[in-house]
């Protein structure tokens, strides 16, 4: 009911996703199989022990051959496991490799829009044009230099001298000698520590 009023949306799993769900559906089947295989060999080998003790030894080699068989299936049963693991592995990788090889022809696409938006003559061109224009801007700022005199220049420095100067006013020096001694420091008197009232 919900696609009375739209379009069908489409799906968002792939091919591929459904490969790889199948994939490790049947590697989870397999690996269930591998652990009844297991726990009835555990129960064999128990079982064939009895067997034995009871004297039974004709259905007790029966029961390991049928034990050995078993051990087989689970050998054979752990490589189709490493196989179908390998095989998803391989798929999810491509996918990535696929993803990354989109991504890259993407950008070598819009690369190729902006080369032809820019081309090698215009850039040139405005950079040339942006070489005239601070050659320009250079000429005007040496005219507007070029404006003072040698004595507009020389009252300058006189004015940055007198303003370095009033900033750096220094402290007169003593006319008295200097003692010959360092007097000593007297001790520190210890003022007694006001003592804390809790308030109440």
């Amino acid at each position: 009911m919900g696609n009375l009023f739209g379009r069908k949306r489409r799906s968002r799993v792939t091919d591929q996703d459904k490969a790889v769900l199948q994939l490790k559906q049947q590697r989870d089947k397999l690996k269930q199989y591998q652990k009844r295989i297991s726990l009835n060999l555990e129960r064999e080998r128990a079982l064939a022990r009895q067997l034995l003790k009871e004297g039974k030894k004709e259905k007790a080699m029966l029961l390991l051959k049928k034990k050995r068989y078993q051990e087989q299936l689970l050998d054979k049963t752990e490589n189709q496991i490493s196989n179908l693991e390998r095989m998803v592995q391989d798929i999810e990788f491509t996918q990535i490799e696929m993803k990354v090889l989109e991504g890259l022809k993407i950008g070598n696409e819009c690369l190729n829009k902006m080369h032809q938006v820019m081309s090698i003559e215009e850039v040139e061109r405005i950079i040339g044009e942006t070489q005239d224009a601070v050659e320009y801007q250079r000429q005007i700022d040496e005219i507007l230099a070029g404006g003072l005199t040698e004595e507009d220049e020389d009252a300058i420095l006189e004015e940055l001298n007198t303003i370095t100067q009033e900033q750096m006013e220094l402290p007169e020096v003593p006319s008295e000698p200097l003692p010959e001694q360092i007097p000593e420091a007297s001790p520190v008197k210890n003022r007694p520590k006001p003592e804390l009232v809790a308030a109440s």
